[in-house]
């Protein structure tokens, strides 16, 4: 089972979450949250595998709740997915840099919001990679093209290419066809890469392929 908290201070979208959800053998609703320090609070003491967190809650934002979250040892396995009211929120990439999984927009289809939630448990590929390639390339296109990193001086020249195209949203599946390995080997590199970055899952790796100049929106594939 993938256990599940809500975290939106509107009741009204945690019961329509819930009821999406619980209709799912695989998914189970353990708690819900109205603020963020109820967030952090509910998930330290319920230790859910993914938290629904909606950026924009009183007392504490969902941004800064995310990120207590995802920087406690103790929630090492918990995986935060933010969710705002706009695709393009000014705050989602501020999310994803300080450890979010990912984002969904409020009025995602129910068949996504399930979807999300499953590979974001797994940790196995970005929520949407189409919508955070877009998103990356709004806010990173805002700030000066960086030199390219000495962080990323550990990967080898397939593991480089392999990071690039998980910058560009490309899912395990995509890259092993881009690159002619099987989905196994792929997944593989992933997981090494994120090992010697020491980042916790694929946001974070599109994230640091920005900021090191491995990738800038310039060069993103349409």
């Amino acid at each position: 089972m993938i256990r599940v908290l809500l975290a939106d201070d509107q009741t009204l979208v945690r019961a329509g979450f819930r009821s999406i959800l619980s209709g799912e053998d695989d998914l189970d609703v353990v708690g819900e949250a109205a603020n963020g320090v109820e967030a952090v609070a509910k998930t330290r003491e319920l230790r859910p595998d993914v938290v629904l967190m909606d950026i924009r809650m009183p007392e504490l934002d969902g941004l800064e709740a995310g990120r207590r979250i995802v920087t406690d040892p103790r929630l090492a396995s918990t995986k935060v997915i933010i969710l705002t009211t706009f695709d393009l929120d000014d705050y989602v990439y501020g999310a994803l840099k300080a450890g979010a999984s990912g984002f969904l927009v409020k009025d995602t289809e129910p068949a996504e919001l399930i979807h999300a939630v499953r590979v974001v448990a797994r940790g196995d590929a970005l929520i949407s990679p189409s919508i955070t390639r877009r998103l990356i390339a709004e806010f990173a296109g805002r700030v000066k093209r960086p030199a390219p990193g000495p962080e990323l001086n550990s990967l080898t020249e397939r593991e480089r290419e392999v990071l690039e195209l998980v910058a560009h949203g490309l899912s395990n599946d995509e890259i092993a066809a881009r690159l002619v390995l099987s989905p196994a080997t792929a997944k593989t590199h992933v997981s090494r890469i994120m090992t010697k970055l020491n980042v916790r899952d694929r946001a974070q790796l599109v994230v640091m392929s920005y900021e090191a100049g491995l990738v800038t929106p310039g060069w993103l594939t349409p």
